[in-house]
Order: structure tokens, then C-alpha cells, then sequence
């Protein structure tokens, strides 16, 4: 069956989808959607694949197309079916990935025949040769009653969608006899079973590519139930998680349970977001979870402050910043940073586009979108040979749009749980890689990244508005010495490709990364430790207006080989001759070139920034030309060999260092003269760099900042455990910002040395105890993954005041029902606390603390029980905790049981709590009377069914429950 000829009118007036559906069906989509709801979401999803509203003559929808046509064609010509496969390149029988190529190519041949200006746009002999290939997958390979082999991931996600697609865009074609067949292959391999608990491979992005799945099986299947079940399996996608896979309430997202992955599983889950809330709107199955604002709310949390001038930075990729150019790429397409954000990009205007999301939020991403799009001067959007007609249209429609005024790129600074941080100004923005034992030195895995060592050893990449845009997609990641990651302090012993194991086995036993940020400056901070290394110490970044202050402390190694600490390496493209000026005298361009200077005290690369040293440092520096190939970092990748150059610059510490540092400050965009300039006239003081504190005051921001690694002082900041400080004095406020990057801690006490300050806005988690020489503060930290608490000080009215007081526990046990009912645990160093709702099972468990409040005094403001442990339970990974306001009676440690015990009385506060061991806070305010002795109990909501949770008690020295108590008076 031939498509009848369509007038470039009639595909502009009803769309590319709905002329087609016209053209195929005989139906508009109107009149399909009133009298089928099946195929009402097949044509949206025509839609979706094929693009609306494109003239397909004009540019730069003519060249898309025609090169499509060009690639089906060629698939088609090269198509020579036998036993074994469709394509000779593609055997199949023991590689599931052939599987899923040999899908994806039918699936690009489909969309030549659905597609206008292919010069294939209804071709019969097209579309005879894709519905011969789907019965041949789906008779011998990828058939009803196959056992998966190789690779889950075709099987379930990649072969299944690409078969699917394939079915709504040459549905005319296919009998029914035939999709039924397809159909049932589908059921095989994605039972509804794969959506029935979050958990494995079902979580996060797989579980969005799954649910996608089932709901095109759905829609080619026409089963309600399959879309329903699709509809529904979303949700635990939707709310913020703790720990391991998904998205985090501070933006963070992670797959693969260690590695942040914004810009590639994130990127996935966008894009099966962005799609199926579009798909089922107004339907039946329409995706209607409150907690799928989330996602909304995530665009602008989570993937926007990683894109930057239409690119999305290689620190939230995992291995993906390896793939380059792949060698099965009949495109020959790059994939990069620039790629993958325009990919992104894509998503969130589709989002923005569906109606799904509030008007609010959908204006400011339109108009973000168009300021991505309109800065990305390396590779404009609409010239990207890998964005798809249907993006393409969506942005050409964007750009003409004169109600959408283009968004600026937004100042500030983010650090995120996930290890990352990113400040951002009008000129430059940054981004840090850090790793510690919650997320991995680098993922490798599928040959993929295998020299990926370091880029989390505080890698700091970074880009000018107008320059330098190219850096790490220009063939940096094959050409780069993997050892010389700018920012990173790394042991130069020598690594086997993929070392440390796949999939994020290598994780430093360190807990110390992150740092504290008022959200326009931060203080950033690293425990180091080396890959398969003796390697450790301390790093820290100071990030302000217009530079970045990089501090070293106490790196030691014993690996037999030298340290170095890299502070620039910059890819100067094929040819680049970009000059280095040392104090003030420009040095060779020559390849080859290396010098090392002493008592330098500034350095710059023309076109990109400056370097400053203080006090002066031995740099060594060097030019050189680098070749290497994608296939070097990636076993897909092409062999292609590809050379660039770099000018290194680096700190030598030597064999097997003992305690050396560095400092140095990062100026982007400065050039030779303002580089020199403020080498001469320092805004900036270094007031630690040991391996206790390290800590900076800048004199141009009023920022003092400190990471202190154990208790102590710094300059005006004094504080009684481990913890990431930063104050900014301004126009007579004071704003102190706290957080615990190790996460260990439950609450700090702050004293900073500045008089004047009086009164304090209201902050969540920060008490002020005291004003007058020195303010004085508590902050409680636990529980909140690395975020900072920041409370601003005035110099006027009411003077704040309060007293603090953290008790001990005097008793505390666990006791438990069942036939333990008369057990008693008071001895145990752990209290376990579980609800089953059921009575007598002999698995409900509860806590009893009880403390001495005798020695308070004044009027109670706020009261806190700090309890710490993690859940310890197959049945699931997060639970809530409750505390509960309990009769003081009579009851002893060692003699309390289930049936001897006082029983809870009025819920007091809750807290959430994961696989992760962490604090939690739970309010008892109410709880603390006159009454001296007070007992509380800890469980879990009544009513509910909750997990294990095993808690620390007061036998345990590490980290046994407080009681905080805020009282005034």
C-alpha cells in the first residue's frame, strides 16, 4: 500500500502525525479519537515519533529528512535476511545487542515510510521489507517463547521499544494476526511481573523505559490493563528517595546506586517522562500521582543547573562520556556534552509543550530553552545532524515565538548530595567531581569508560560564556592524559584499563565530600583517596565571584611513585598555539616545550583565564601533542586516531609524599594583565591549609570560609565538631551557612567571632544562642544529606538568646512482642523498631529511651530526639519513624519487656530513614514537661506496615541517641 500524494498545505495544516494518520487510516485524529481511545494514543504517539506542524521543504527539516531517507535506504539495500540474521553484521543467536540493532534499524526504516520529504514516505517496498524483518526477529530471535541471553537491557528495554515503535508507525501495514504475534513476544520478555516491586533493574530511568514499554504494548495490543499497569508503575518513580537509585530532594539523581547521573539515566527518565505524561493526558490512564510535581520541580533543580550554552556537563554522565564516536554509528555522529544537552534540552521543551506541568513552570523552561538554545555557539541546536525532526520543530516554533523572552544563565552555587557542585556567573560557570564511599571513583562497565580512574578525584571543569565551550567535546576524553584530570590530585601508579571493577564497584572508604553554600558562594571540600592508591589528604575549593580557591593539605602516599595535583589542562584543539604568560613574559608555543618555574606567582592561557599563586609555587608546565582514539576508552568506539594539544600545568610533590599541599586560585576568563594584577593585590587570604582546617577570607565578597576536618578555629570561625562553615558579611546582615559533608554528626555549635550583630531572621534547623562579641549558634545537621542550614544576623532588632542543652540517654532498650514478649534486650547496642500492624507476630518491635531533664532550666522552645541507624530489612529500603510521648512509669533496662513495659501514648514527630545509615530527628517538644523524668518510646505510624530499622543505643560509643533541648529564660 502506497501513502496518495499530500500537499505541503495539508501536511502544514493538519501536521505531519495527523496527515499521515489521514492519509493511512482514512480518519482524522479527532474523528480516531472519539471512536477509538487505542488509536487516539497511537497517532499521538505517530506524533511524538514523526513531529507536527514542519513545513518538511524548508530547512532544517529538508536535509533531516532527506538523510534519513538515505540511511533507510541504505539499511534497506544492505538488508540480506537469512537464518541467522537480517543485516551480516549482525548475527544473531549470542550478542542480545544485534538483537536490538536489528530493531532499531526496521524502526529507522519505518520512520523513512511514515515520515514526509524521505523520498520514501510510503514506500510499499519499504514497509513489505520492515514487516519481513519484524515476523523474522520475532519468529527465531526475539520470539514468544525465547530465553534471554547476554544483555537484560535489550531484552527488556531496547529491542521491545524499538519494535514497538515501529508497530504505531507502520500499524496500517501490519495485520493483526501479525501484531498479536509481535505483541506476545513483547509479553515474554516484560511480564507485567518487571513493574510489580522497585527494586533491581526496575528502578529509576529502567523503570520509566519499562512502564513505556508496556504502555505501547498496550496501545498496539489494545489492552487496557497493560496500560494501566503502565499508568500506575510510575509512581514510585515519582517520590524523592534516600538512598540509591532516583532523584534526591536536593536535586541529585543517581543510577546504578553510586554514580550521578543527571545527564544520561536522567536524561532517559526525562525522556520517557516528558513523553508518557504527553501520551496519556485526558485518557483514561492519564498519569494523575500528585508526587509527579517532583519531576516538574526536578527541571529546575536537577537538570538545569547542569546545562550550560545547550550542553550538559560530563560530571552527571557516568560512562557515557566515553562513547564519542561509535563505530556501529552509520551517522558518525559524536556523542558529547553538547549532544546529550541538546538531547535534554529536547525533553524539557516536549514537557513544557505536554500541559502536564503547571503554566508557571512551563513559561520559565520555554524560556530557559531558548536561552540554551540561542548560546550554544559550539553547535547550534538546530544544526545538530542527532536532534530528531520532532525536537527540531518544537524549537524553530520556540525560537519564532516573540511572546518568549530567552532566560539568562542563572548566578549562584549548588552543592549537591550526590558529590557534585556547580557555581555559576554571567561569565563562567564550574563544575567539581568528588567521590567518597556514597558514590564511586568512576563507573566502567560493557567496555565502556575503562580509563575513567580519576574524574572524580575533584575534577574541575570548566567553561567561559564565549569561549572554551568546545573543551571537553572537542576529542577530549580519548586524547586526555587520564592521569592529568585539571583539579584532581591523583598517585601517577600506573592502572589496568577498567580497574577497580564495573559498574561503580570502586568507592573510597572516605565519608567526607561536599561542603556548605549560602547559594550564591560556596565552601567545597574532598577527603582524598587514591584508586587501588596509599593516596590520601585533603582538598578543598573555595568558590566566589570571580575566581575559584583551590587548597591541598596533608597528601601522602606510599605508592612508590610521584603525586601531582593538576591545576590546568587545556585542550587546545588540532592547532591550538593559545599563549601561556608566567609573570608577566609570554613562554614558547612549540610542541614539546616543558619548563618548570619557581616562586611563580602567576600564570594565564590566552582565551581561556589566569592562574594565581600565593606567596609564590614550583609549577611545572608543558605543551604537547596527544593522540588517542574513542576505541581507547571505550571498546565500541572508532579507531580512528585523533590528535590535540594541551597545555598542562601541575604541582610535582614527589615519590611517596608525606603532608604536601598547594594553593592556587582559579580566574576564568581573566587574561595576563588581571591575572598579574591580582597576584599583586590579593583580595584573598589563606587562613588554614592543614590537614585539620582548611579555610580562606576574601576581602572583594566578605566571605570567610572554612572546611574543618576535626574541631577547631579558623580566622573568626570556631566550631565543636567536623563541619563545612561559610560567612558572608554584607550592607550590615551577617549570613552564616553550616553543613556536615561527612555525615556523621547530629548537631555543630558555631562561634563566630563579629561583633554587632543583634537579632536573626527565622532559619529552619539553626538556633541562635548568643549575640554581642560573637555570635553564637547551634546547627542540626543531621539527617540532611550534606545540605547547608544558613541563618542571617542584623544589626538591629531583638537581641536572640537561648540555651542548648544535648542529654544522654540514662536507660533505654528495645522490647518485642510474640513469643519474645517477656525477652528483654536492655544490654543490646542496637534498638530494632518495627510495625507489622498485626498483634502477636513476634516481629513488632519498639524503643524506650528514658533521660534525666532535671538540670533545664527556662522555658522549652524546642525539643529534639537524635536517633541513628539505618534499615535493616529485605522488604524495602525507606521507612518512617515516629516518636511517641510516653508514661514515665516505672521501668527498668535490664528487666523491661513487651508485656512489662509503659505503652506510647500521644504521636510526636516523625522522620524518614533508609538503607543508609544516618540521623534522624524526631520532634518532642510536647514531650518535655516539668516532670523530670521523661520517657519516650520510638516506632513507627500506627496503622501502617513499616520495615526493620536497627538503631543505635547508648551502649554504642560511635553514635548513641541525644535529646537536643532549645529552651529560653
Amino acid at each position: 500500500m502506497s501513502l496518495p500524494a499530500l500537499s505541503r498545505r495539508t501536511l502544514l495544516q493538519a501536521g505531519t502525525a495527523g496527515a499521515l494518520a489521514l492519509a493511512v487510516t482514512g480518519t482524522t485524529p479527532a474523528a480516531a479519537a472519539t471512536a477509538d481511545p487505542y488509536e487516539t494514543l497511537r497517532l499521538r504517539w505517530l506524533a511524538l515519533l514523526t513531529g507536527t506542524g514542519f513545513d518538511p521543504a524548508a530547512e532544517p527539516f529538508g536535509s533531516a529528512l532527506r538523510a534519513l531517507g538515505d540511511r533507510a535506504r541504505a539499511q534497506q539495500q544492505a538488508m540480506a535476511p537469512t537464518a541467522g540474521s537480517l543485516w551480516p553484521d549482525l548475527p544473531l543467536g549470542s550478542v542480545s545487542a544485534n538483537i536490538t540493532g536489528s530493531f532499531v534499524r526496521l524502526r529507522t526504516m519505518a520512520l523513512a515510510w511514515a515520515q514526509p520529504g524521505t523520498g520514501l514516505t510510503g514506500d510499499a517496498a519499504l514497509a513489505a521489507a520492515v514487516a519481513a524483518g519484524l515476523d523474522q526477529l520475532c519468529a527465531s530471535a526475539y520470539t514468544a517463547t525465547a530465553t534471554a541471553y547476554d544483555n537484560w537491557w535489550d531484552w527488556q528495554i531496547g529491542s521491545p521499544q524499538a519494535l514497538l515503535d515501529t508497530c504505531v508507525l507502520l500499524s496500517p501495514q501490519l495485520t493483526s494476526a501479525q501484531l498479536t504475534a509481535y505483541c506476545t513476544a513483547v509479553d515474554r520478555a516484560v511480564p507485567d511481573s518487571k513493574v510489580a516491586a522497585y527494586t533491581g533493574t526496575s528502578t529509576g530511568a529502567n523503570r520509566v523505559d519499562l512502564c513505556r514499554v508496556l504502555a505501547l504494548r498496550g496501545i498496539v495490543g489494545r489492552g487496557a490493563a497493560k496500560l494501566a499497569t503502565a499508568s500506575a508503575a510510575l509512581s514510585p518513580v515519582f517520590p524523592y528517595v534516600l538512598t540509591g537509585d532516583g532523584l534526591y530532594p536536593d536535586g541529585s539523581f543517581v543510577q546504578h546506586t553510586w554514580v550521578p547521573y543527571t545527564g544520561s539515566y536522567g536524561e532517559v527518565l526525562l525522556s520517557g517522562l516528558s513523553r508518557l505524561f504527553a501520551l496519556l493526558a485526558g485518557s483514561s490512564w492519564e498519569v494523575t500521582d500528585p508526587q509527579r510535581q517532583n519531576v516538574f520541580d526536578a527541571v529546575d533543580s536537577a537538570y538545569a543547573p547542569f546545562l550550560f550554552n545547550g550542553l550538559v556537563m560530563d560530571s552527571v554522565v557516568g560512562r557515557a562520556s566515553s562513547r564519542g564516536l561509535q563505530a556501529s554509528d552509520l551517522l558518525h555522529l559524536q556523542q558529547d556534552d553538547h549532544g546529550r544537552g541538546h538531547t535534554i534540552i529536547g525533553h524539557i521543551l516536549r514537557l513544557a509543550d505536554s500541559g502536564a506541568a503547571p503554566a508557571a513552570q512551563s513559561a520559565r523552561w520555554r524560556a530557559a530553552v531558548k536561552g540554551w538554545i540561542g548560546r550554544d555557539y559550539y553547535r547550534p541546536y538546530l544544526s545538530d545532524a542527532a536532534v530528531d525532526v520532532p525536537e527540531l520543530a518544537r524549537a524553530q516554533a520556540l525560537l519564532a515565538d516573540g511572546a518568549v523572552s530567552a532566560s539568562a544563565e542563572p548566578a549562584g552555587a549548588r552543592v549537591f548530595a550526590m558529590d557534585r557542585a556547580v557555581v555559576r556567573r554571567p561569565a563562567w560557570t564550574v563544575s567539581l567531581s568528588m567521590c567518597s564511599a556514597r558514590t564511586t571513583f568512576y563507573e566502567t562497565g560493557n567496555g565502556e569508560n575503562v580509563r575513567g580512574w580519576h574524574t572524580n578525584s575533584g575534577l574541575l571543569a570548566w567553561w567561559n560564556a564565549t569561549t572554551g565551550n568546545g573543551q571537553y567535546a572537542d576529542a577530549f576524553w580519548p586524547t586526555v592524559d587520564p592521569y592529568r584530570l585539571p583539579g584532581t590530585t591523583v598517585s601517577t601508579k600506573k592502572l589496568a584499563d577498567a580497574a577497580g571493577g564495573a559498574w561503580g564497584a570502586a568507592r573510597p572508604d572516605a565519608v567526607w565530600a561536599g561542603g556548605a553554600s549560602d547559594g550564591t558562594y560556596a565552601a567545597v571540600g574532598q577527603a582524598v583517596r587514591g584508586l587501588s592508591s596509599t593516596l590520601s589528604g585533603w582538598k578543598s575549593w573555595f568558590l566566589l565571584d570571580d575566581s575559584v580557591v583551590c587548597l591541598g593539605a596533608g597528601l601522602t602516599c606510599t605508592d612508590g611513585v610521584p603525586v601531582e595535583t593538576v591545576v590546568e589542562n587545556r585542550n587546545l584543539g588540532p592547532s591550538g598555539t593559545h599563549a601561556l604568560t608566567v609573570d608577566g613574559t609570554a613562554q614558547p608555543v612549540t610542541l614539546g616545550w616543558s619548563q618548570q618555574f619557581t616562586a611563580a606567582k602567576s600564570m594565564a592561557i590566552a582565551g581561556f583565564g589566569g592562574y594565581v599563586f600565593p606567596g609564590g609555587a614550583t609549577v611545572r608546565a608543558k605543551r604537547e601533542a596527544r593522540t588517542g582514539s574513542w576505541r581507547d576508552v571505550n571498546s565500541g568506539g572508532t579507531t580512528e586516531a585523533l590528535t590535540r594539544r594541551y597545555l598542562t600545568l601541575w604541582f610535582d610533590h614527589g615519590t611517596d609524599p608525606s603532608d604536601a599541599g598547594y594553593a592556587y586560585l582559579l580566574l576564568p576568563g581573566a587574561d595576563a594583565a588581571a591575572t598579574a594584577a591580582r597576584a599583586a593585590s590579593p583580595t584573598v587570604n589563606v587562613l588554614s591549609n592543614s590537614p585539620s582546617v582548611q579555610a580562606i577570607s576574601d576581602s572583594a565578597s566578605g566571605v570567610t570560609a572554612a572546611n574543618f576536618f576535626t574541631a577547631g578555629s579558623a580566622g573568626p570561625i570556631t566550631v565543636s565538631a567536623p563541619c563545612s562553615v561559610l560567612v558572608r558579611e554584607s550592607g550590615g546582615t551577617l549570613n552564616i551557612s553550616v553543613a556536615d559533608p561527612s555525615r556523621t554528626i547530629a548537631t555543630v555549635q558555631v562561634t563566630v567571632t563579629r561583633p554587632g550583630y543583634v537579632s536573626a531572621d527565622p532559619a529552619t534547623g539553626v538556633t541562635v544562642l548568643a549575640t554581642g562579641s560573637s555570635v553564637q549558634l547551634l546547627a542540626e545537621l543531621g539527617g540532611t544529606q550534606g545540605a547547608s542550614r544558613t541563618v542571617t544576623l542584623r544589626t538591629s532588632g531583638t537581641a536572640a538568646g537561648a540555651n542548648a542543652a544535648l542529654l544522654a540517654p540514662v536507660r533505654d532498650t528495645y522490647v518485642r512482642d510474640g513469643s519474645y514478649a517477656d525477652t528483654n534486650y536492655g544490654t543490646a547496642n542496637i534498638l530494632t523498631v518495627k510495625n507489622t500492624n498485626t498483634s502477636g507476630s513476634g516481629f513488632s518491635r519498639r524503643a524506650l529511651l528514658a533521660f534525666d531533664t532535671s538540670q533545664l532550666t527556662g522555658t522549652v522552645q524546642r525539643a529534639v530526639l537524635w536517633v541513628r541507624g539505618a534499615v535493616a530489612d529485605s522488604g524495602g529500603t525507606e521507612t518512617d519513624l515516629q516518636a511517641f510521648a510516653t508514661a514515665p512509669g516505672a521501668w527498668q533496662e535490664t528487666a523491661a519487656t513487651w508485656n512489662r513495659c509503659p505503652a506510647p501514648g500521644a504521636a510526636l514527630g516523625t522522620g524518614r530513614i533508609s538503607t543508609a545509615a544516618d540521623w534522624v530527628a524526631l520532634d518532642v517538644t510536647s514531650a518535655v514537661t516539668a516532670d523530670p523524668a521523661l520517657t519516650l518510646t520510638v516506632g513507627q505510624p500506627a496503622g501502617r506496615v513499616g520495615l526493620a530499622v536497627n538503631l543505635n543505643s547508648r551502649e554504642n560509643a560511635a553514635y548513641p541517641p541525644v535529646l537536643q533541648v532549645i529552651t529560653t529564660g
